[in-house]
C-alpha cells in the first residue's frame, strides 16, 4: 500500500518572518506552485477522526492523500489520480480509489458521502538542512494569505531540535498552528 509515516513541525509565520527566513536559510530562490482540493463529509467525520483528506496538483500531477493520526507523526496514504479524475471528483463525481477506500472503510466512511468544500494554493520553497528538509510556505485561500514554515525529519527528536534550533536563531516566537486544512475549514462560512 502506498503509505509513509509524515514526522513534520510547523510555524505560522508573519510577512517579516518569512522574508527572514527566506533570505537567511539556502532556499530556491523560485517557488514551485501546488493547490490541495480539499474534501470531507457534510457531517464531518473525516475531522472527528482526527483525519483529512485532500487531492494535491502539483506540476500537472494528481495525488489524492488521507493523513491520519499516527503515534509517530501523520500516516499518508496515497492513490494517484488522472486530470480528469480529479475533476471528477471536484465536479461531485467521486470514484473508489483502492489505498484510500481501504482506509475510509475502516472509518467507516463511505466514498459517496464526500463532498469538494474549496481550495488553498501554496507557494512553496524547500530544500535539505542539516539532515531534514525545511519548507517555506506562502498560502491563499478564501481572500487569505499566510506564511509558515515546516520541517520534516525521519526521526523526532532530531526534527524537534532542529526546527527549534532555527525559530530561535532567527528570532521567531513559536505559535499554534494549525494545519493547512484546519486553517481553510476555518475560514468557510458557518
Amino acid at each position: 500500500m502506498a503509505q509513509e509515516i509524515e514526522i513534520e513541525f510547523k510555524n505560522l509565520l508573519t510577512k517579516d518572518e518569512f522574508l527572514r527566513l527566506l533570505d537567511n536559510l539556502p532556499f530556491p530562490l523560485y517557488s514551485e506552485v501546488q493547490t490541495n482540493y480539499y474534501f470531507e463529509t457534510k457531517d464531518f467525520q473525516l475531522k472527528e477522526n482526527g483525519s483529512a483528506l485532500r487531492i494535491r496538483e502539483k506540476n500537472g500531477k494528481y495525488r489524492l492523500t488521507l493523513k491520519e493520526p499516527h503515534p509517530l507523526g501523520l500516516l499518508e496514504t496515497h492513490d494517484e489520480l488522472t486530470k480528469q479524475e480529479a475533476a471528477d471528483w471536484i465536479h461531485g463525481n467521486i470514484s473508489s480509489k483502492k489505498n484510500i477506500s481501504n482506509q475510509l472503510f475502516e472509518k467507516g466512511v463511505a466514498f459517496e458521502s464526500l463532498t469538494y468544500y474549496g481550495n488553498l494554493t501554496t507557494e512553496r520553497r524547500e530544500t535539505h538542512y542539516q539532515d531534514v528538509l525545511i519548507v517555506l510556505d506562502k498560502s491563499e485561500y478564501n481572500g487569505i494569505t499566510d506564511y509558515e514554515f515546516e520541517l520534516e525529519a525521519q526521526n523526532k527528536e532530531i526534527g524537534l531540535e532542529t526546527f527549534h534550533n532555527i525559530l530561535d536563531e532567527h528570532n521567531i516566537t513559536k505559535k499554534k498552528t494549525p494545519n493547512k486544512i484546519e486553517r481553510f475549514f476555518k475560514t468557510l462560512p458557518k
